[in-house]
């Protein structure tokens, strides 16, 4: 554990957002809007070909995965295998994001259910949403006794009581090694909850992974903000980003909660990462922007802040990429 200057900090019981973070400018009149349209108005969006990996070709891949490499399972949930060990990030595998079936549905399914998970030596969860803490996924993986889970603060006890042997809680900067692997939990620029009265009762976070194949950071949900200068120059530099591109309209909104496009590529450049990959799009209807402009910006922008097209990388659901 680290007692680092810049770990989190809480005003009356609740977690805040590190300084220099966006603060949005909505009105009554912003949210009411947007649930309207999110609630009445939202239809699923026809899928293109190039989104999704065939099940014969993602099973092949999945079954001749090299280390490393990494597979998006779609949303903000990767299968990471890295020095020998495989991680699973923010695993949301069921088809809404919600309690009994209310919330935001899928379009796109998850490249796997949670019966076809492999056994996972880490699980990384980023912050408790029902988009990337998904209670029935958590439930049914049949692997608790094995699988290290490393949860931000606040959000242990969600695993224990569901029967998991191995759940440590991290606040910012805090690291946990084991041979060959080291976790540190990052800054992001979030909040948490799953209902009217939780909110930031619990921390956000994002991840460092590091093992002999090199460095990696997990984004988890963010929007910009200046922490990202300091994750760079205190644990980066990074060989791969994976950060989210997705859920940015309305602005008023979303600007403290979620990076554009553009942004994705700035807080790629900012940890000091080599090569990012795109997610946080594409599967599920969180906002009202088109679903499937963000890999286009994404890599435009890449272009024009000099990060390089080819940088900015945008996978297939259910794809498995070398590393």
């Amino acid at each position: 554990m680290t007692n680092h200057p810049n770990a989190s900090r809480r005003v009356n019981g609740r977690f805040q957002n590190p300084p220099g973070s966006p603060k949005g400018g909505a009105t009554f009149r912003d949210f009411a809007r947007f649930i309207f349209q999110q609630t009445f108005k939202t239809k699923a969006p026809a899928v293109p070909d190039w989104h999704v990996l065939d099940d014969e070709e993602q099973a092949a891949q999945l079954a001749s995965a090299s280390n490393p490499s990494v597979t998006w399972l779609g949303h903000a949930s990767f299968l990471i295998r890295t020095g020998g060990k495989v991680i699973l990030t923010d695993p949301f595998l069921e088809t809404t994001a919600g309690k009994m079936g209310m919330g935001p549905k899928r379009f796109v399914p998850s490249a796997l259910s949670v019966d076809q998970l492999p056994k996972v030596d880490i699980l990384l969860m980023s912050h408790n949403h029902y988009d990337h803490l998904d209670a029935r996924t958590i439930e049914a993986y049949p692997y608790k006794q094995e699988t290290q889970v490393i949860v931000p603060l606040g959000l242990g006890s969600f695993f224990t009581r569901r029967g998991y042997q191995k759940v440590t809680e991290q606040d910012w900067w805090d690291e946990w090694m084991m041979p060959g692997l080291s976790i540190r939990t990052l800054p992001a620029v979030h909040f948490s909850g799953r209902g009217l009265f939780d909110r930031k009762k619990t921390l956000w976070a994002s991840f460092a992974i590091e093992t002999k194949d090199g460095k990696i950071w997990f984004s988890g949900d963010t929007a910009w903000g200046e922490v990202f200068s300091d994750i760079g120059e205190r644990a980066g530099p990074f060989d791969y980003a994976i950060v989210g591109i997705g859920a940015y309209e309305p602005p008023s909104i979303m600007v403290e909660v979620h990076a554009t496009p553009e942004e994705g590529v700035a807080i790629a450049k900012a940890v000091g990462a080599k090569k990012a990959i795109g997610m946080h799009w594409g599967a599920i209807m969180l906002t009202p922007e088109d679903p499937f402009e963000a890999p286009q910006r994404f890599r435009k922008a890449a272009r024009e802040q000099g990060f390089g097209e080819d940088n900015a990388l945008i996978l297939k659901i259910g794809e498995t990429r070398s590393l």
